[in-house]
């Protein structure tokens, strides 16, 4: 699974990753529901809503706490083409972090059930949630399963580290472990999958039925392949090179279809390039960030070898 990523998993790079590195499940960045009168998501949330993209299924994901704003934000994805919906129980940034929403209402279990029971019925498709281990407390998340069985959630999928860790310290795979030794549920591991190597070692580690891929597809979008072994486990530097000039050429050109202005496209495209530089997936990420001109971001790219 592509994992849902704010800034980062939009339809032209959730179409690119269809078309040429095709993960099994793609996921819309978090669209967040509005409590306010009118529509409960935004019009360019609308724009990401549907079925599924290229044969592959499209899993939207909603983050708020309000019970009804949360019910008709569900109905709305649904008319809108969306099949499956999942809930984010994860995010630690911003007013998520500072409201009972996203990965805090872990630390609320009444609330979070009224939620979940609420929204159950009026889900045609799938209906999972994505949560971290906890607020503070790794142990809360492997007490929760059986609210999530009750609430009639079909799979789990496990981001081991707390809401305050936020991505600071090791994803701790031994909560994912224990989720699944509790649960009858699917559990998808999510977590520092960066290599091959990794996304084999946390399928054994914690006998989850699958992966979900964050970070790691963006730095290097051959993962998926590679843990299909339909593409080599690991690539020689000339390979390396040409991947990562391929794919962020042809996300540029996407990109230069969707967004507005030569400077929102190089923005964009340096959310992108930031996440290889963390992971150190390539020599020469730190001139492409540096660049103030689209044209020279481009130029740059032409030439990485």
């Amino acid at each position: 699974m592509l994992a849902p990523m704010q800034g980062l998993t939009n339809r032209a790079l959730r179409g690119l990753f269809v078309e040429r590195y095709r993960p099994d499940v793609v996921f819309t960045e978090y669209v967040l529901v509005k409590t306010d009168r009118g529509e409960p998501i935004s019009r360019s949330d609308r724009q990401e809503v549907g079925a599924a993209e290229g044969g592959v299924p499209l899993i939207v994901q909603l983050i708020g706490g309000d019970p009804e704003a949360m019910l008709a934000a569900a109905r709305a994805v649904q008319e809108l083409g969306a099949a499956h919906l999942n809930i984010n129980l994860g995010c630690p940034y911003g007013r998520m972090a500072r409201k009972v929403a996203g990965g805090t209402l872990l630390g609320e279990p009444e609330q979070l059930a009224t939620l979940l029971k609420l929204l159950r019925p009026a889900i045609r498709g799938s209906f999972s949630v994505k949560a971290r281990s906890g607020v503070d407390d790794p142990g809360q998340l492997p007490r929760l399963v059986e609210l999530f069985e009750e609430c009639g959630v079909d799979f789990l999928i496990v981001h081991p580290r707390t809401v305050r860790q936020r991505y600071n310290g090791p994803a701790d795979h031994r909560v994912t472990a224990e989720v699944v030794r509790r649960t009858r549920l699917p559990v998808i591991a999510n977590g520092d999958i960066f290599t091959e190597e990794d996304g084999r070692r946390v399928r054994a580690q914690t006998g989850a039925a699958g992966l979900m891929l964050g970070r790691g597809a963006i730095a290097d979008p051959f993962l998926f392949r590679r843990l299909r072994s339909d593409y080599p486990a690991v690539s020689h530097p000339e390979l390396k090179a040409a991947e990562v000039r391929d794919y962020l050429l042809a996300l540029l050109a996407r990109y230069e279809e969707l967004f507005c202005g030569e400077q929102q496209v190089l923005y964009k495209m340096k959310e992108v390039v930031s996440q290889m530089q963390a992971l150190e997936a390539i020599e020469g990420t730190h001139r492409l960030l540096r660049c103030r001109k689209l044209a020279h971001f481009t130029g740059l790219l032409r030439d990485l070898a």
